[in-house]
């Protein structure tokens, strides 16, 4: 469906109604947001989407645009996650590298754990002419430039520290109420397809993010590959509020104070959702692998197997393209595949083989059998992401569907944060005794947690809820 961006338009559900502006802005023009009720004669929403989740198919291009943020996003972590590693060698002792690494993304994992879902769940209930999401989303990508440039130009460990921090503020402002489009806006036959493109999105930002940040670490300047970034994602913020459709209406706050429905991201009701507790704890231990090796790639090259600068720079681009076409290659048919047979079943594919590359890129002695098997590894991965969200909007509450992919989506961003803490003590301690196998144990770790991710994955009824 496609909503009318007029000034006339309202999103609403309640009987009366009060604006609140953005200081200094002309009240006609600005994004009011309504923090009292208005008339229900105002709804101009089509009930296909107020109710449960949508019935009308979206055309191609709208899941592809809706789709393209998450590119944005994932590119902007691709960069700065091979910027932190290399520039952690310049900020740090080389003995204490890993940790000083874990302790900043760590951080970092905090700041988004707390904001995701609390933004997402007030975007559920955001009443204004953008409809409930958009509003975050602009903000967030404002800020994210703002703050790359203040990562970009850090000289100090604090400072990144700091700016680290204050991306992950925004980013998450903008990701937690991104994520409720999915379940706002497709229906339930288009599931597959449209999490099998936000997986290739995914998966292709950090790609992108990671090619940028290597031009950065050829020249010895990541400036350019920060605030390029930056701008990018932006740009595709701006077509994302112009072209995406809002969906659903907003329900009623039924009188509740937005500090109260901000709590609510962290009630304890959600543990009555037992289906959603046990796929977002595998989620994480099948994450944790997954973007481990992305974490520890950089080390792994110039450590382990004793690459310089320009040569883990080509190295790393070309594993980046590697998992590129194995993820597009293998997300298409994981979730067409996993309509006939179901979404756990691939999981566990996934896992099976994910685990097969990352033993091969653990024992790998050149670049170029560990790039063979960052193919399978990433094949495994790239099944997982496209059936991943197709089961996770499956089992939520669709009117609350924001607070819950935020709360999902946690565990995506904080998966490579929570790896590079306990793989980088892994490795500072493992390199005390042998420099050069440090990176081999960090990532050797992973297979204990992908075994854990599937004997999580049982109790998980993966019957779609409508």
């Amino acid at each position: 469906m496609s909503v009318s961006s007029s000034s006339t338009m309202r999103y609403a559900v309640e009987p009366s109604r009060r604006t609140a502006c953005i200081p200094g802005h002309n009240s006609t023009a600005c994004s009011c947001l309504d923090t009292s009720p208005m008339s229900t004669s105002e709804i101009a929403v089509s009930p296909a989407v107020m109710q449960g989740r949508p019935t009308r198919a979206l055309p191609v291009l709208q899941i592809l645009q809706l789709s393209a943020y998450w590119f944005a996003i994932s590119a902007i972590w691709g960069t700065v996650t091979l910027f932190l590693q290399r520039r952690m060698e310049d900020l740090v002792p080389k003995d204490v590298t890993g940790t000083a690494y874990g302790a900043v993304t760590a951080a970092g994992a905090l700041v988004a754990i707390l904001v995701q879902p609390t933004i997402g769940s007030i975007s559920d209930y955001t009443v204004s002419r953008w409809g409930r999401r958009k509003p975050y989303i602009a903000m967030g990508a404002i800020f994210d430039v703002i703050f790359l440039v203040g990562l970009a130009t850090s000289q100090s460990y604090l400072s990144v520290f700091a700016f680290v921090c204050l991306l992950q503020l925004s980013s998450n402002t903008a990701q937690g109420p991104f994520q409720g489009y999915l379940p706002d806006l497709v229906p339930a036959k288009q599931v597959s397809f449209a999490s099998a493109v936000y997986g290739v999105m995914n998966v292709l930002g950090k790609v992108c993010g990671i090619i940028l940040a290597a031009v950065g670490q050829a020249t010895g300047n990541f400036t350019v590959s920060l605030v390029g970034v930056g701008l990018l994602e932006l740009a595709i913020a701006t077509g994302t509020v112009a072209w995406v459709a809002e969906g659903r209406s907003a329900p009623s706050r039924q009188g509740r104070a937005w500090l109260d429905i901000a709590r609510s991201a962290w009630g304890l009701d959600i543990l009555k959702e037992r289906n959603f507790v046990w796929l977002v704890a595998s989620r994480l231990f099948l994450l944790l692998p997954i973007v481990g090796l992305l974490e520890f790639e950089n080390f792994f090259l110039q450590r382990s197997l004793g690459l310089n600068d320009q040569e883990a720079a080509f190295w790393n681009s070309a594993a980046s393209v590697v998992v590129g076409v194995s993820y597009v290659a293998a997300a298409y048919p994981a979730a067409r595949l996993s309509d006939r047979i179901g979404r756990k079943n691939v999981i566990y594919a996934a896992a099976a083989i994910a685990g097969i590359g990352l033993l091969g890129v653990v024992l790998s002695p050149t670049p170029i059998l560990a790039t063979a098997f960052i193919a399978v590894l990433a094949i495994g991965g790239g099944s997982f992401f496209a059936v991943d969200w197709a089961l996770m909007t499956d089992i939520i509450p669709k009117v609350t569907s924001g607070r819950f992919m935020g709360i999902s989506n946690v565990v995506t961003a904080g998966a490579g944060p929570i790896s590079a803490t306990i793989s980088g003590v892994i490795m500072d301690r493992v390199g005390a005794l042998d420099f050069t196998a440090g990176p081999r144990a960090a990532l050797g770790i992973g297979l204990l947690f992908l075994t854990v991710s599937v004997f999580l994955l049982r109790p998980v009824d993966e019957k779609r809820r409508e």
